[in-house]
């Protein structure tokens, strides 16, 4: 049964489907921000004063699900992945460990040249364990052929 973009934001859009657990590793965070390109202390020395993780540190992780177990299956629609967006809320530091969860931000639809194509903003949330929020990762998924 098709659902209207109206449906499935009513019954998806806010919804937490997924939590997983990370600890942010020291030999990760260097790792990662020397990938990157990043030269500053704070992010590749663990022994800087103000060690910590690179901003976008928190875009390596991804939870057990993309999508809430029961979202309908677009048979016909091709996935594409549309690009990452990482808002910094505080540092991550080595040893903490991080709680993420998931849910669809948003779900909307666009028709440009190659027709319709159903946008899922897919967010994550990482929280120390004070309870402090530290970054969100949004996720644009693309179903091209939209609703169909």
């Amino acid at each position: 049964m098709a659902m209207s973009v109206e449906e499935l934001r009513s019954r998806y859009a806010g919804m937490v489907f997924d939590s997983v657990e990370v600890e942010a590793l020291a030999e990760e965070m260097v790792g990662f921000s020397t990938a990157c390109g990043e030269t500053d202390p704070r992010y590749t020395d663990p022994g800087h004063a103000d060690f910590q993780a690179p901003v976008n540190f928190t875009t390596k992780y991804h939870g057990a699900r993309m999508l809430p177990d029961d979202f309908p299956n677009f048979e016909r629609a091709r996935m594409i992945d549309a690009g990452k967006a990482v808002a910094w809320h505080a540092p991550i530091r080595a040893g903490d460990t991080l709680t993420a969860r998931s849910r669809l931000y948003d779900i909307y639809e666009k028709t440009g040249r190659s027709g319709v194509m159903l946008f899922l903003v897919h967010r994550m949330e990482f929280s120390n364990a004070r309870g402090e929020l530290v970054s969100v990762v949004d996720w644009r998924l693309i179903l091209r052929g939209g609703l169909q």
